[in-house]
């Protein structure tokens, strides 16, 4: 079954990851309790209208169906991604008050993770497939292509052109870029620190 709709694009990232993992002496079994741990607390804080469709490794997939206002689901998301923002950094306080008696490099470096989250807006396929549901389309491709790019922020609130259209506040903080993505071309984005999201959640 398939069915195409518009609908509010996001991923949340932990950014850090990858040097989590790859560039130390990690205890992987607690390195993965961790991220695990960050995950949940993403996921939690997700409420109608935002879906969360999948985990990515280190990441989050979540999506808003669009309906017949665009500009709410928009509003709806950044209200609740500021919520994520939030919630993350305290289960990691807490994840890493939990485990400050472990000497691991995982478990002593937990305050360096830190969230990067991805908006975008378009049309999307949701096809269900053995029980599963997948997001697919050119904006769902776009998206993910979004996390290659030249930000030097490790935590940071990414939105394209066509998300700020729903969600104007954007236009009044931030700063303007311009992504290359593979197969794609270059996007125009504009870049936010998580922390003017709770001020400009509504319109």
């Amino acid at each position: 079954m398939i069915r195409l709709t518009h609908a509010q694009l996001l991923i949340a990232d932990i950014s850090g990851y990858t040097d989590f993992i790859v560039n130390r002496t990690v205890a992987l079994e607690h390195a993965e309790q961790i991220v695990s741990e960050l995950l949940d607390a993403i996921a939690s804080s997700s409420r109608h209208p935002l879906v969360l469709n999948k985990f990515e490794g280190d990441a989050a997939l979540l999506f808003a169906e669009s309906g017949d206002d665009p500009a709410a689901a928009a509003h709806a998301v950044v209200a609740q991604l500021a919520a994520m923002f939030a919630a993350f950094a305290q289960r990691r306080q807490q994840v890493a008050d939990a485990r400050h008696g472990c000497n691991c490099d995982a478990c002593t470096n937990v305050l360096g993770l830190r969230l990067k989250a991805f908006l975008h807006s378009g049309q999307i396929a949701i096809k269900q497939l053995h029980g599963f549901v997948e997001l697919a389309g050119e904006h769902v491709i776009l998206l993910h292509r979004l996390l290659k790019n030249p930000v030097g922020e490790r935590e940071y609130v990414l939105a394209t052109a066509d998300f700020c259209v729903h969600w104007p506040p954007a236009h009044a903080v931030g700063r303007d870029e311009r992504v290359a993505c593979e197969g794609v071309g270059e996007v125009d984005v504009r870049v936010l620190q998580p922390a003017v999201l709770a001020g400009n959640a509504v319109a």
